[in-house]
């Protein structure tokens, strides 16, 4: 699906390097906390937002409760995988951002790729049907902490946010998909022996769109091409991170690599 794009209220912020997005990204994290304690976060995974955690746990060093009062949701995790599996999102985030900032394990929420909470309940179920039920356990947990405050997401180089591929409905909520080979080859590194799901449960384009503000982080020469698409191109469904060009509180926060096609 094709739309007819209105005069797009995207903020562009272009900053030298890496560090230097890394800085500003936590910037834009610690402003909202400060203004919103109670905040509801979206957070990422992968290579771009590791420079924004280490930057946040920094802040919050001798700081007991840094995230206190806190909520986290994540965007994605892998099907079939344990929250301590090496290449789990659930580890990542824990090592990364969870152990360093003070937040309560209640306030911490990620898609269960395993559904155990499901199928602890009704043991019987099919797991096609325990990941639906978690999905939308998942949504109702972002709706009964009043929706997301502030989302954090990096771009795909197909245009892919969180795990929407290309084709992704822009009113899809939390579901179960499968990755794209270019996706699970860029998140490769994550996995000693290569082997990435192929499947995983994502917030949807509309859960992601209902956000209040949304901050998007993109760096390095590699996705300049996708930068410059979202900078220039239409509102389809065949590049997911255009829908962005639909929400009124969007900052595309680039570094001079990525934004070199503009």
């Amino acid at each position: 699906m094709r739309l007819r794009q209105r005069q797009s209220p995207l903020r562009w912020e272009t900053v030298s390097g890496y560090d230097a997005l890394s800085e500003r990204a936590a910037e834009r994290v610690l402003g909202a906390i400060i203004q919103q304690p109670r905040l509801v976060l979206g957070l990422p995974t992968g290579r771009t937002p590791e420079g924004m955690y280490a930057h946040l746990v920094q802040h919050c060093v001798g700081q007991e409760r840094c995230f206190d009062g806190v909520k986290t949701f994540n965007l994605d995790e892998y099907v079939g995988l344990k929250p301590d599996h090496p290449g789990s999102y659930a580890r990542y985030m824990q090592q990364r951002l969870f152990d360093h900032v003070g937040l309560f394990e209640g306030d911490i929420f990620i898609p269960d790729g395993l559904a155990e909470d499901v199928l602890a309940d009704e043991p019987d179920l099919p797991m096609h049907q325990a990941l639906e039920r978690e999905c939308e356990r998942y949504e109702r947990a972002i709706a009964d902490a009043g929706g997301l405050d502030l989302t954090v997401l990096g771009l795909g180089r197909n245009g892919h946010i969180a795990f929407n591929e290309p084709g992704s409905p822009f009113d899809s909520r939390t579901r179960v998909v499968r990755l794209d080979d270019e996706t699970r080859r860029a998140n490769a590194q994550y996995f000693g022996n290569g082997d990435v799901p192929e499947w995983a449960i994502t917030m949807g384009l509309a859960t992601i769109l209902a956000s209040k503000s949304i901050v998007l982080l993109a760096s390095g020469a590699s996705k300049a091409e996708a930068v410059a698409r979202l900078r220039h191109g239409p509102v389809a469904e065949s590049f997911p991170a255009s829908l962005l060009h639909l929400h009124d509180d969007v900052t595309v926060l680039v570094d001079r690599e990525a934004a070199r096609l503009l």
